[in-house]
């Protein structure tokens, strides 16, 4: 850990990027005491009112605070992309452990399993899967997760089946340590740096995921807030209004990017194979 933020330090667009989601989590973590307002809260007389200094990213056609809508709808993503991702690097590492250790039938059933939802675009297939499950933020996350979960399951697959030939482990083998102990002891932490990078550039795609549900009228349902829906409701108004749409696509924007920096850097220090000179 020290040497990780050793290098972590020195790294200008990792320190970028690890600002700006330490920024997010703060902002998510304390929502409802930096919001100036409830979200729910109308202000009647102030419908569709531009920046000023009292809404000081305007109001919505409902007269409700935009920046504080955005606030909470920053807890709801962060809420969706880590529960999400949290399962679909579960089933991943899973699935991926028992595939790349034991390979044989058992590794083409998970595979052509995974090639089968691989095939699908991830919000098609998200958008399949909450449309049988139905509309809520629980099944968001279930959906979100199982799009995800193929990735987490060839990375971890192709980081096991490397790992397998080391000598180490073809010496475990031979003096008859059994396959889970092998598994949890020998291989598991030697394939935690690229599962790792994976976690991180998949946040900003669970949240981005999230954001096109709810869009769609598929994910958080209203008066939750939620930056996709946020987007939605404003459609509508944006050539007047311009301001309902542009601070929360800054806001999906903005946090993308920053886990994208962050997991880029990931790769750098974490991965021998990607580390700069």
């Amino acid at each position: 850990m020290k040497e990780f933020f050793v290098k972590l330090s020195h790294d200008k667009v990792g320190i970028m990027g690890f600002t700006g989601i330490f920024l997010v989590v703060i902002i998510g973590l304390f929502s409802p005491w930096i919001a100036p307002y409830s979200p729910e809260k109308m202000f009647t007389s102030h419908v569709m009112e531009g920046p000023s200094s009292q809404f000081l990213f305007g109001t919505d056609e409902f007269g409700r605070d935009i920046l504080s809508r955005i606030i909470l709808g920053t807890q709801v993503s962060l809420k969706v992309g880590l529960i999400s991702v949290g399962i679909g690097a579960s089933m991943g590492l899973l699935f991926g452990l028992i595939s790349g250790y034991f390979q044989g039938k058992v590794d083409s059933i998970i595979m052509r399993v995974m090639d089968v939802l691989f095939a699908f675009p991830d919000i098609l297939l998200a958008l399949a899967i909450v449309a049988v499950l139905g509309p809520s933020l629980s099944n968001t996350m279930i959906a979100i997760g199982i799009v995800f979960t193929p990735v987490f399951t060839r990375t971890v697959r192709a980081a096991v089946i490397s790992v397998k030939e080391s000598e180490y482990i073809t010496s475990a083998v031979a003096i008859g340590v059994s396959p889970v102990k092998i598994i949890m002891k020998h291989i598991t932490p030697n394939i935690l740096a690229p599962f790792i990078v994976q976690i991180s550039l998949a946040l900003s795609g669970a949240i981005l995921t999230e954001a096109a549900l709810s869009f769609l009228g598929l994910g958080i349902q209203p008066p939750h807030p939620s930056w996709g829906g946020m987007l939605d409701a404003s459609r509508t108004y944006m050539e007047f209004a311009p301001w309902t749409i542009l601070f929360p696509a800054a806001a999906i924007v903005f946090t993308i990017f920053c886990f994208n920096l962050f997991g880029d850097s990931l790769r750098d220090i974490l991965d021998p194979k990607m580390r700069k000179s």
